[in-house]
């Protein structure tokens, strides 16, 4: 046995610039983190934003920002997470069904601790920093990006830009609804989308790398059984 039995989740032409983007989007994290620390306040930015929008959400437009929501809670999310692992098994890539689950998880599992370890509250002490919703939404875009420019055979510039509309397009759509329905803090926002992106790659490239590691045994153990 040898080669890869699926196409790798990173391709390699996008690891470059996929890696520098993951690691400014990680110090935006730190610092944003460190700048609201224990903050129960809009910052400066976070006012800017919001004072022009406060109160202004009728619907339809807040049955939109409640749809999307809803895609961040426990039932939304997890049927979007079965529904992307199903189709990536259909279409037999089984590293991008193991990216959906420990991508989109640990990119929520990351923003929970960084709740708690920055300790910003927004009503009533609600941890704010950084946006679990939208840190879900954007990775799970982010995963599926990657593998339509593995699948479409994307160039290292088609490939990146993909990846970083589909990665912008969900984050301010899910960042649009938690800042209008009061949820979160514009910069909550930023730090919860920033989070995705340094996190995804790196996720990404760990798959790959285990993956790989597996094949070279399976093939090692073919070879040993036919001596």
């Amino acid at each position: 046995m040898t080669g890869r039995p699926a196409p790798a989740v990173l391709p390699p032409s996008l690891r470059p610039w996929l890696g520098l983007i993951a690691a400014l989007a990680a110090l935006v994290v730190v610092a944003l983190g460190v700048l609201y620390a224990d903050h129960s306040e809009p910052g400066v930015v976070d006012r800017w934003i919001i004072q022009p929008t406060a109160d202004s959400l009728r619907p339809p437009w807040r049955y939109v920002a409640l749809a999307l929501d809803f895609l961040g809670e426990p039932v939304g999310a997890a049927t979007l997470v079965v529904a992307a692992v199903t189709g990536c098994l259909l279409l037999r890539r089984p590293r991008a069904a193991v990216l959906v689950v420990a991508g989109v998880g640990m990119a929520v599992g990351t923003a929970t601790l960084l709740k708690s370890l920055v300790g910003r509250t927004i009503h009533d002490g609600n941890l704010s920093y950084p946006s679990g919703h939208t840190a879900f939404l954007t990775a799970l875009a982010l995963v599926m990006a990657l593998q339509a420019t593995g699948r479409l055979g994307l160039g290292r510039t088609a490939g990146t830009s993909l990846v970083f509309a589909a990665a912008l397009v969900a984050g301010a759509a899910m960042g649009w609804a938690q800042v209008a329905l009061g949820a979160h803090y514009p910069t909550d926002v930023l730090g919860g989308w920033c989070t995705a992106l340094a996190v995804i790659p790196a996720t990404a490239w760990l798959v790959d790398r285990m993956a790989d590691r597996l094949v070279d045994r399976m093939a090692e153990a073919g070879r040993r059984e036919r001596r």
